[in-house]
């Protein structure tokens, strides 16, 4: 990526704006906010097709991606002075266009349908063309719409599409209703696909990525993007981005616990941290849940205690692409919705045979640790910052003995119902240390097998943790005894202080009956 303009240093002795809240092109250029120049990837996407698909997590800079599109088409050529598409684009050559947006709340089919007339009748008002008031039929008011807009201007036209699963996600509890929006949505998107020597481009973004099948009948030519390699950073922030745009910002900040708290999302590309996450950290220089605070999806963890999902392991296991993008009203994939939701991203891509195939794993610190506190919170009914707390200062402090009590007392807390059956007495307590926030190995691969886990405290002390669940009381001490025998400290042995615990628990009843602990280092 070429970084080209400057726009965050002073211009002027005026310092650039932070634009936060901002997915309008011409306001941010003209207003003076930082634009991080994207019209590179937009070029290329220009040049090599003509109908695409694009899925990022919610507030990842897709709606401004759609604008400066918006403002490109239309030759506004004073609003991309310095940017790399400056003297490469004909500015001569202007589009007219179609938006749409589906970003307001929808309750059932009849509000998805005034919704989609409303977006229309503004574009045949933007576009300066009459709608007709006898029909109101969606599908066939967008096909009268491309085509009166073509016969007036003699050109094609471009269809900018945001949101646009929305109005599924917004029912998607409700199973019925969620079919009668797809459908609804179906006819309405077929309708491109007849017209297009009438089309010069199309773009449609959102969130998850529904079957083509089942949304997109017909439009074969609509080019998925999401895991392209070349468009990896076409949303989101680089580091070297970071630094480049926003030097001015970063005086005095930390950026290596910047990177561990927002850095991680991946799209094949590089990291690229969320904008919205890192736009309101340099604006308050606190370090909080920000994206997460406002994308955080109620769907997913009713459907995670729903299913009792393995999720402590999840992160290990090897993922296609098919099974990615495997998310539809009848088959729900926790793997898809977590990655396209943003709460897990690519960590590695490893090659089986002839098959591509990802390891996920959780993006950074913000998000593994407000995504436990929350899951927590289902599985026990109740918030467990607190105790959180006190946990995470333990490991800090060294407190062995206050590590064992924590979790005693959590685990104490739990009523049996909850601890029904192993898998979430196993992804409770996982939960709990991963809501700490500390960075978290999960089955952590050494060259005489595996770790239970892993947990790295401001990088200077290291703690083994093995679990043993037994049902007799000659099986204690067998969580300890495996990791020496196996070595597995001598892995971390290049950090300050390394322990190694040993849990174990009564199947039983259900509480830890042998705790031991060594220093090793």
């Amino acid at each position: 990526m070429i970084l080209v303009r400057i726009f965050g240093l002073r211009e002027g002795g005026i310092m650039k704006l932070l634009p936060i809240g901002i997915s309008d092109f011409r306001e941010l250029i003209v207003g003076g906010y930082i634009y991080v120049d994207k019209t590179e990837y937009i070029y290329k996407l220009l040049r090599n097709g003509k109908y695409y698909f694009l899925s990022r997590p919610r507030r990842f800079g897709k709606s401004l991606l759609i604008s400066t599109l918006e403002y490109l088409f239309k030759g506004e050529k004073e609003l991309y002075k310095g940017l790399y598409i400056e003297d490469k684009w004909k500015w001569e050559e202007t589009y007219p266009v179609i938006r749409i947006d589906f970003a307001k709340d929808i309750k059932n089919k009849e509000d998805l349908k005034e919704k989609v007339y409303q977006e229309l009748r503004k574009n045949y008002m933007w576009n300066k063309l009459e709608m007709s008031k006898e029909i109101r039929d969606e599908s066939i008011l967008l096909e009268e719409l491309i085509m009166r807009i073509n016969e007036k201007e003699k050109k094609q036209v471009v269809v900018l599409v945001d949101e646009y699963d929305k109005p599924i996600l917004d029912v998607i509890e409700d199973k019925k209703e969620a079919e009668k929006v797809r459908k609804e949505l179906k006819g309405f998107y077929s309708t491109l696909k007849g017209l297009d020597r009438y089309i010069r481009f199309v773009l449609i973004t959102g969130v998850s990525k529904f079957s083509k099948v089942s949304l997109f009948s017909g439009l074969n030519q609509l080019k998925d993007i999401s895991l392209d390699v070349r468009y990896g950073n076409i949303c989101g922030y680089t580091q070297e981005e970071l630094e480049f745009y926003f030097k001015e910002y970063l005086e005095e900040v930390n950026l290596e616990e910047v990177r561990e708290w927002y850095n991680g999302y991946n799209f094949l590309g590089e990291k690229v941290y969320n904008p919205f996450d890192i736009l309101l950290y340099l604006d308050s220089k606190k370090f909080k849940n920000y994206w997460y605070e406002t994308g955080k999806t109620e769907f997913l963890f009713k459907l995670l205690k729903e299913k009792e999902y393995k999720l402590p392991f999840l992160e290990k296991e090897y993922y296609t692409n098919d099974i990615l993008e495997k998310f539809d009203i009848e088959y729900i994939g926790i793997e898809a919705l977590m990655y396209q939701t943003g709460y897990l991203t690519i960590k590695d891509v490893k090659r089986i045979e002839e098959e591509e195939v990802y390891v996920l794993d959780y993006p950074n610190r913000e998000v593994r640790q407000s995504f436990n506190r929350e899951l927590l919170y289902y599985i026990t009914g109740e918030y467990q910052i607190d105790k959180t707390s006190k946990l995470k200062m333990a490991f800090i402090k060294e407190d062995i003995e206050e590590i064992r009590n924590q979790i005693e007392i959590f685990m104490e807390s739990m009523s049996y119902e909850i601890l029904r059956n192993e898998y979430v007495y196993q992804a409770a307590i996982y939960g709990l240390i991963y809501s700490t926030g500390f960075s978290i190995i999960l089955e952590d691969t050494t060259f005489k097998g595996r770790i239970d886990l892993t947990i790295l405290v401001n990088r200077s002390i290291v703690y083994i943790m093995e679990f043993k669940v037994i049902q007799d009381e000659k099986e204690k001490g067998k969580a300890v005894k495996q990791i020496e025998e196996k070595e597995y400290y001598k892995k971390y042995l290049n950090y300050e202080k390394v322990y190694i615990v040993g849990v174990e628990f009564d199947k039983t009843k259900k509480q830890i009956v042998n705790f031991e602990y060594k220093q090793v280092k």
